[in-house]
């Protein structure tokens, strides 16, 4: 395994079915549809009895229930068997590049590699390689731990965001592994879209990648996570016990398969979770934040022009309260130039906490006005996310609030595909 120790970057061997069939072997990231049993049971219909990622990653629906030892432990069992009965091709060493289509027409580009977990950190105040971009809860690691902890096998829905408006890494990448034919070339269950990938392995693409991260490193900072923050750090926690009981410093289980996407990739969107706070007073919670952020609070006619005043913004803030006179639209409108979010949310929880207030997150506008026209609550709208400041807010204010924003709707997130050794024996 080649290791680019400069960047925290290795070349992994890669595992891929021996049987192309992704629309049976490929399932979404076990983070999504948490509360919708009936979709994880229509991918279990979908995949039948064909071998599938789906018999080897644990569905966070069933985290907390009765059965999850059992199911870890069959999960080991289909593991050892895919490893051992022909499911996989030989391991090949090398990156992949990736062309995801999704079902709502977009196309993003990835680059599945590995990453060293000594290069990353999550933990507050910390200036490593890659970097977590929104708080992680330390109590989400444990029983996360149990899955990974021994697994002979892993495969990644973690996605690293790069910092590249040139496009040097990634879109060249492209250009040089679509030379070849893909190594695989499908479409993917439940009418989520399509994805295709190619090797790079030779010696001269390898290290025409190595060369692009060395030059978007900045300042000690090169890859924030954009989705899968939780997984990462329980594969840090594992290797850190590993090494620790092991007294080692090199294993497989020190690296962690995933897939880095630029966040300039016109394909990856980045929506705002909006937030409602119940049983608050708009007048009082909107000079609360005047005071705090600065500003200028105004009342505007309409859902339609609050909507377009933060939609084309990067700083403001849209109220929407019911009242006996009818919904009243608030706006917020500041100079701010941090990501909007990471100044909001600490005086949110401030502003909850001293009246015992309860707030929620909410997905998409139409949310927004429905539960803002209720008399018991005000909902708040956020701006879209400025791409262009991510890096730099992470850079300088660390991780950010918690249920910061969405990377894409849920069938857009990543599907397991790719496979790696992890430890090589049961434990």
């Amino acid at each position: 395994m080649k290791i680019f120790s400069d960047c925290g970057v290795c070349v992994p061997d890669i595992l891929l079915p021996a049987k192309k069939d992704l629309s049976s072997w490929s399932v979404v990231a076990c983070d999504q549809y948490t509360q919708d049993s009936v979709y994880w049971n229509n991918v279990a219909k979908a995949v039948g009895n064909a071998p599938s990622t789906l018999n080897i990653i644990l569905p966070e629906l069933y985290l907390d229930k009765p059965d999850c030892t059992n199911r870890i432990a069959a999960i080991r069992k289909t593991m050892r068997s895919y490893l051992n009965d022909g499911v996989f091709d030989e391991p090949r060493e090398g990156f992949m590049y990736i062309e995801r289509t999704t079902s709502y027409g977009r196309k993003r580009c990835g680059l599945v590699c590995a990453i060293d977990l000594e290069a990353y950190e999550w933990k507050p105040g910390n200036t490593a390689l890659i970097r977590a971009t929104e708080a992680t809860i330390a109590s989400r690691i444990p029983p996360r731990k149990a899955i990974r902890d021994g697994a002979p096998l892993e495969s990644p829905h973690i996605m690293l965001l790069v910092n590249d408006s040139e496009r040097i890494l990634i879109e060249e990448a492209g250009k040089r592994a679509k030379k070849q034919k893909p190594a695989y070339d499908g479409d993917l269950m439940l009418g989520s879209g399509h994805i295709k990938g190619w090797w790079i392995s030779e010696a001269d693409e390898v290290n025409a990648v190595h060369d692009a991260l060395l030059k978007l490193e900045k300042d000690n900072f090169l890859f924030a996570v954009g989705d899968g923050n939780h997984s990462l750090a329980t594969a840090k926690a594992v290797w850190e016990e590993y090494k620790q009981k092991h007294n080692v410093t090199e294993s497989p289980v020190r690296y962690a398969l995933v897939e880095v996407v630029n966040i300039f990739d016109k394909g990856l969107t980045f929506e705002p979770i909006h937030r409602v706070v119940f049983n608050a007073n708009v007048t009082e919670l909107t000079a609360f934040l005047k005071d705090r952020l600065g500003g200028t609070v105004r009342t505007v006619s309409s859902a339609e022009e609050l909507e377009k005043i933060v939609h084309d913004s990067t700083a403001s803030f849209g109220f929407v309260s019911g009242s006996a006179e009818g919904t009243v639209y608030t706006v917020l409108e500041t100079d701010i130039t941090d990501l909007a979010v990471s100044r909001l949310q600490p005086l949110l929880d401030e502003y909850i906490s001293e009246r015992s207030l309860t707030i929620d997150y909410i997905h998409g506008s139409d949310e927004v006005f429905r539960l803002g026209e209720r008399t018991d609550a005000v909902s708040l709208m956020l701006p879209p996310v400025d791409k262009d400041s991510f890096f730099a807010t992470i850079a300088t204010r660390g991780a950010l609030p918690r249920k910061s924003f969405s990377m894409g709707e849920a069938s857009e997130k990543r599907f397991y595909l790719e496979c790696r050794t992890l430890f090589a024996e049961e434990k």
